[in-house]
């Protein structure tokens, strides 16, 4: 039955394109040219237009024309695998064997799913007389003719990025066939693309259930708890596929990571070596192996790794900031040409461009050049954000909802809840205002044992939303009203349990992971004894300090002068309610008056925390122990001023800041 042409005016442009495919199928190749070269004349960016629009026009031997669509494609879509698909097929046409694999390879490594690209390359491998490669791309055909055909649909569209259709299709098949490891893996995969990494790791544990001996499962499932920061179970998953084989450089690697997040770096450190004998001009295991180093306190090392990997890929924007994060190097006049001459490459990616601005702003900051330095800051912040689905509302709903459901009626209903154990000390602020500082001077005490930024509260937060949460309509804090009161025992047990491993031997520990001011409520709950230390610093030095600021993970809100101002505001508000509803329960110290009179607020803190006054913590830049944050090189120093007013050297670029914030430059002052 032939497609008729509907009148476009009346089709969506879903519809059109649907139409466009039906066409293509019936083989009616000039019709469906037509319609193509309206639709891409009003959506050049839309990608199955392109694609489509590029197959008829080979399909009518247009090969120049289709060859000319694909690299409009690519401008907009580089990752699309069937735009390399089709390439091939064109250079197939134009029998250049030697591009044509060399477009379906980049085809295939996007999309394993692809057939008839493994088709076209067996065949073209063995007319060149390739048998080696001809029989790997045959292996590659039977693998996926012995997949469900939905299984291959579903990777097909998992792998170009099409998750909402890809777990419709796999969740369709699945419910009609029940288990099916492949299906349940690829299903494991779409949910750690979509961040939710609970169901990844009940459905990874159920493929091993069904094949214990499913290699690529297993390393997925580690993948899973290494995100989810169970990095000893990670280890125990990586030591037993390492046991199988031990030069798998991927299980190497992600062995040596699991070993960092356990703080094992001396380890890591030997990990990391081993696998650059193998592979030395591995730029991101110099990397890796730097920021181990790094966290060690091995400057020097640290750098030549950072070296080592910019040599590896001169366009490694990460390995340039992370020698500006050190905060105390020096970029030589020839390093910041190289990142200059790169970040100007059309071809540079958007990761390493916002890398190679923020280290810029860095370098010409401590040349004194504050215009060129805030040009490249500015510049990195706006390619941060582009790529970020941060919306301010969402935190600004989550505070309105814990300051109506935690109110003093709620906490005495509630009272003696939660675990006993004063063993947390929990160091709450923004990021960027004193917190590694406090939480230093405190590891240098001997009954207290300095952690990282422990995970663990927000994924608990995370268990409490549920499934799908509504972000616009959170689950959480409501579920606390609802919780029986013997749960907050447990999970202040489950909290302890999952935590010992970060720990020494000391009766307290540290957790400094900034934004849990937002979760105080369940915190104290969980905890009625533990102490709570709010890290403040004046709200234009904090929010510039994190606009220069590049995170490796998180702290989204950091990227722009609106967001950084409005989470700041956010922030007051909610610790002003702590301070209402639980008055005396933080202790409330500010940057400035640490460095201002250091003896007085150690013992200050000290005496909150029920500590003897130990001098060590006076000279807490001689403790020796890793540092995982960006202030990781200032704590080895003496306390310093220099920091407090660095902001004034870009106070023209901080106006709108400085409105934004509003009545937060006074009200930061709260004492408690």
């Amino acid at each position: 039955m032939n497609a008729a042409l509907t009148d476009p005016i009346t089709m969506s442009v879903e519809q059109q394109v649907a139409q466009l495919r039906q066409l293509q199928q019936e083989g009616q190749h000039p019709q469906a040219l037509q319609l193509a070269l309206g639709l891409a004349r009003e959506l050049p960016e839309n990608r199955d237009v392109m694609h489509l629009l590029a197959r008829s026009q080979r399909h009518l031997g247009q090969i120049d024309d289709a060859l000319q669509s694909l690299i409009v494609l690519e401008q907009h879509h580089p990752a699309f695998s069937r735009l390399h698909e089709e390439r091939g097929h064109c250079h197939v046409v134009r029998r250049d064997a030697a591009q044509a694999i060399d477009a379906l390879l980049r085809a295939v490594n996007i999309n394993p799913a692809l057939p008839s690209s493994w088709n076209l390359l067996e065949g073209l491998y063995r007319m060149a007389g390739d048998q080696a490669n001809a029989q790997l791309a045959a292996d590659h055909v039977a693998t996926l003719k012995r997949l469900a055909p939905a299984v291959v649909h579903a990777t097909s569209l998992f792998s170009d990025g099409d998750l909402v259709q890809a777990e419709w299709v796999i969740r369709g098949y699945l419910q009609r066939v029940g288990d099916d490891v492949e299906g349940m893996r690829l299903l494991a995969r779409v949910a750690v693309a979509r961040e939710v990494l609970d169901d990844a790791d009940i459905l990874l544990e159920a493929v091993l259930q069904l094949a214990p001996e499913h290699h690529a499962a297993r390393f997925d499932y580690a993948k899973v708890l290494f995100e989810r920061h169970r990095y000893k179970e990670a280890c125990a998953q990586m030591e037993q596929l390492i046991a199988i084989d031990p030069h798998h450089l991927d299980y190497r690697a992600l062995h040596a990571s699991a070993n960092v997040g356990l703080g094992e770096h001396d380890r890591a450190i030997g990990l990391y070596r081993e696998l650059l004998r193998v592979v030395p001009r591995a730029a991101d295991l110099h990397l890796s192996l730097a920021h181990s180093l790094k966290t060690q306190g091995r400057q020097a090392e640290a750098i030549d790794a950072y070296r080592a990997a910019i040599a590896a890929r001169p366009d490694f924007g990460d390995a340039y900031w992370s020698m500006a994060n050190l905060k105390t190097y020096r970029f030589t006049d020839g390093e910041i040409d190289g990142m200059l001459a790169q970040v100007a490459m059309p071809s540079t990616s958007l990761v390493d461009g916002y890398h190679l601005n923020f280290a810029l702003g860095k370098a010409w900051e401590d040349r004194g050049d504050y215009a060129a330095s805030w040009q490249h800051y500015d510049k990195g912040n706006a390619l941060k954000r582009s790529e970020s689905r941060y919306r301010p509302e969402i935190m600004e709903t989550n505070t309105r909802r814990q300051i109506e459901v935690c109110m003093p009626a709620f906490f005495a209903e509630r009272a003696g809840a939660g675990d006993s154990s004063a063993d947390p000390i929990f160091i709450v602020g923004l990021p960027r205002s004193g917190s590694t500082l406090l939480e230093q001077i405190l590891a240098s005490h001997p009954l207290v044992d300095g952690t990282q930024e422990l995970a663990d509260i927000p994924r608990m937060v995370l268990e409490l939303q549920g499934r799908d949460p509504d972000l616009d309509d959170p689950r959480y804090p409501g579920v606390l009203a609802q919780m029986p009161t013997d749960e907050f025992r447990r999970m202040g047990e489950a909290y302890l349990r999952d935590t010992r491993i970060y720990r020494g031997t000391a009766p307290y520990f540290i957790d400094k992971m900034p934004n849990n001011f937002r979760h105080l409520g369940l915190i104290h709950l969980m905890f009625p004894n533990a102490k709570i230390i709010d890290a403040r610093r004046e709200p234009m030095a904090c929010c510039f300090s994190n606009l220069k600021q590049l995170f490796a993970t998180g702290q989204e809100f950091t990227y722009s002068i609106e967001d950084i101002a409005r989470y700041y505001r956010t922030y007051l508000d909610v610790m002003e309610h702590w301070d209402r509803v639980l008055p005396g329960r933080v202790l409330r110290v500010h940057h400035e008056e640490v460095v201002d009179d250091l003896a007085g607020n150690v013992r200050r803190i000290l005496d909150y925390c029920g500590l003897p006054f130990d001098p060590a913590c006076l000279a807490f830049h001689q403790t020796r122990r890793s540092v995982r944050t960006a202030s990781s090189e200032q704590v080895r120093q003496p306390i310093f001023r220099g920091g407090i007013d660095q902001w004034t050297h870009y106070a023209p670029y901080l106006t709108s800041l400085r409105e934004r914030l509003g009545d937060a430059l006074e009200r930061y002052r709260t004492h408690r």
